[in-house]
């Protein structure tokens, strides 16, 4: 028997075993895990595409501020002079090629009530105080915006230290605060669109959450909340943060689910987050371990098991959906062979089941990326329609089956990096390690040798010189982001 004989024998005796009774489950499972991701890709895209239906009815009726507002008459200045005063915390890290632009969206806005803009870095030597600055005195006059030198963090998160002093030196008489990561691209409307969310339940004790992104899941890349929690510490928010809090979006979500209280996402909500150019796999990776990585802070104990259950569950899940597409690999394969090499069906002892199983996947595949692009379709018609003035946004670029690969990539190693995370109990963010005892920071180590020069997807340069912009990386960001307002860039949204 040839070697090509032995491994095609290895190879009938793999695909007759994923057509036994528990591979058969797996990869039924598999399917199932595909239609319910359609279903829910389906149910957001009915959502923001019954938003886009009310914004062109109203353009029809001949308002052409459809994108702020669905009724015209509630930007009546006597409306306007009633809107509550907004707060916007940004704390900064870095500067990369799209930041410039993130940061006009934000302090541009077109809300019409009263509004400062608080950005926190953790010192000068930051390359991000110099942009900021720079930014600030073009709009001098024209919007109220200062730059806060925080100071390094040593109980918490650098960037959660840098909210907490955002919301010290708010304005005495603001009813909302609105955290923003600094690679959010807002639209004009937004911060309008949140504080109306808010203002549906406007009791501060009810310690409401406006968010944007995710529905009903708090995302701390945007997340609005009354000033009065961080100024009482209404339900322990500050002394929840401040005392060895990692994750900002985390740790209020807990809070919020321990007090029973709402958390909401109006239909608006969705920001294009632009991608740095040169994106390399090593920065990915340190992406997606901090994102598993939140999943071993916490709080209370109840927080523990629900973070447990989540670990557990998306790790299953996870392989869940990658696991029957490896089956298929083999049943396909098998099915080739037998077809080249023109081997009779009794020889290999194969049967119908795993082409049967592949046909299924393959009908489930193709709804699940249809929803998927349906819902990224919808997604960006309703980005370019809340920023009409913005270069707009395509689908033009997207090559879904590079989708479709990447999705089962991140799957992959979503477990992996979910138990590494779990084992070493630390992180590198942004050059900062993080060490986790008992669901908090417990050690913090700063070293500019022993992290990333550059952030992970927006590919910030983390570091310059004190006292003045880096000369080389801050000038060429600082040239691609004036791009950014002439031509259309890729987007992921």
């Amino acid at each position: 028997m040839s070697a090509l004989d032995s491994i095609d024998s290895f190879l009938f005796s793999l695909s007759r075993a994923f057509c036994s009774p528990l591979a058969v489950f797996v990869q039924i499972q598999g399917c199932l895990i595909c239609l319910i991701l359609a279903l829910g890709w389906a149910l957001a895209a009915y959502v923001r595409n019954r938003e886009i239906r009310r914004m062109k009815d109203s353009t029809r009726r001949g308002n052409s501020f459809a994108f702020l507002c669905h009724d015209i008459n509630e930007l009546e200045h006597s409306r306007q002079a009633q809107l509550p005063r907004v707060s916007v915390v940004m704390p900064l890290k870095g500067f990369g090629e799209h930041n410039l632009h993130n940061w006009r969206s934000q302090i541009t806005s077109l809300y019409g009530g009263p509004l400062e803009f608080i950005f926190i870095v953790e010192s000068t030597e930051d390359p991000a105080y110099h942009a900021v600055s720079l930014l600030i005195s073009d709009f001098q006059g024209e919007v109220d915006a200062k730059v806060i030198v925080a100071g390094l963090s040593t109980t918490c998160s650098q960037k959660i230290h840098n909210q907490l002093v955002g919301v010290e030196n708010m304005h005495k008489d603001s009813k909302y605060v609105l955290f923003l990561d600094d690679d959010v691209r807002l639209h004009p409307g937004s911060i309008g669109a949140l504080t109306a969310e808010m203002e549906k339940n406007p009791e501060p004790c009810s310690m409401g959450f406006a968010t944007g992104g995710r529905t009903f899941f708090l995302w701390g890349g945007c997340m609005m909340m009354h000033a009065d929690h961080f100024r009482y510490d209404h339900c322990g928010v500050v002394s929840g943060l401040r005392d060895g809090g990692y994750s900002d979006d985390m740790t209020l979500a807990a809070i919020a689910g321990a007090h029973k209280k709402l958390i909401t996402s109006p239909p608006v909500a969705v920001f294009p987050h632009p991608l740095s150019s040169d994106l390399s796999f090593s920065r990915y990776w340190n992406y997606l371990r901090k994102q598993t990585f939140v999943l071993e802070s916490y709080t209370t104990k109840v927080n523990w098991i629900m973070n447990r259950a989540l670990f557990t569950s998306h790790c299953y899940l996870s392989w869940g959906f990658v696991a029957p597409y490896l089956m298929a690999v083999v049943h396909v394969t098998a099915a080739l062979r037998v077809y080249v090499k023109g081997y009779r069906l009794e020889e290999t002892s194969l049967t119908s089941t795993g082409l049967l199983m592949v046909t299924c996947l393959a009908a489930c595949t193709l709804t699940e990326l249809f929803s998927m692009w349906n819902l990224t379709r919808i997604e960006v018609e309703l980005c370019n329609l809340l920023s009409p003035e913005a270069p707009k946004l395509s689908l033009a670029s997207y090559n879904w089956s590079l989708v479709f690969i990447a999705m089962l990539v991140d799957n992959f190693l979503y477990t992996i990096s979910a138990v590494r995370s779990h084992f070493s109990q630390s992180i590198n963010w942004s050059g900062i390690r993080y060490h986790l005892k008992d669901g908090k920071i417990s050690k913090i180590d700063r070293s500019k040798n022993m992290g990333p020069k550059f952030t992970d997807l927006g590919g910030k340069n983390l570091y310059g010189k004190k006292g003045l912009p880096p000369k080389g990386s801050f000038v060429i960001s600082l040239a691609r982001s004036l791009a950014q307002w002439r031509q259309p860039k890729k987007y992921d949204v």
